[in-house]
């Protein structure tokens, strides 16, 4: 077993091993608005949520050079931003808007993603996105040297594809969410193992058809 300690690597060193171990991620995939009416999109890897009661989440955004990029800049100084879930069809998309532009170049141009008004906040949705969430900046929190920065925002709206909800639960095979790997490397859901619920009787299932008697 190698043995690698943390302070014998860069602090781009650390990325590359520590996005190959926390493996699958959920993608954030962000609209923000600049205060020149630019809709920028970025996606972020480091993404869960943090409170149901409100509904809220947390996005990890770096910074370059010690300086926010266009995200974080941009929740700053607006307070609010939508978070996207990508599926499966729009790797591709969510890959390239990736791609470093100037903050007068909006990267919803650049790859010619339609886009939708929102209801509560003023940053336009991605129109063909499944799930769209509205957020409204909480918390900014600061960790390590280089400034990256903990953001959690308040959902203030469930944007959600028709079909994909049932009994208040997303239907996640219709949804077919990527997830990021290390390096540039993306992965779908793969194959689904369904447990059954501590406490309850194991229910058995007829191997030619998949159907529980």
């Amino acid at each position: 077993m190698t043995t690698v300690l943390p302070g014998s690597l860069t602090p781009e060193q650390t990325y590359r091993l520590l996005t190959g171990v926390v493996v699958p991620r959920p993608i954030a995939w962000v609209t923000t608005l600049s205060g020149d009416g630019v809709v920028n999109l970025a996606p972020f890897s480091c993404f869960t949520f943090v409170s149901n009661a409100p509904p809220m989440l947390g996005v990890n955004v770096g910074r370059k050079a010690g300086h926010r990029k266009d995200t974080g800049r941009n929740i700053h100084d607006r307070g609010e931003y939508v978070v996207h879930i990508p599926d499966e069809s729009m790797v591709e998309a969510v890959h390239l808007s990736a791609v470093e532009h100037p903050p007068d170049t909006s990267e919803v141009d650049v790859l010619g993603l339609d886009t939708a008004s929102c209801d509560v906040v003023a940053v336009p949705r991605l129109a063909r996105a499944a799930i769209a969430l509205e957020c409204r900046l909480h918390s900014a929190t600061e960790y390590g040297r280089t400034g990256a920065e903990f953001i959690v925002g308040e959902v203030m709206a469930f944007h959600v594809r028709d079909g994909l909800l049932h009994n208040g639960k997303i239907d996640t095979l219709a949804l077919a969410p990527i997830a990021r790997l290390g390096g540039p490397n993306y992965a779908g859901l793969g194959s689904v193992t369904t447990m059954t619920a501590i406490g309850q009787t194991p229910k058995s299932v007829l191997p030619e058809t998949g159907v529980t008697p």
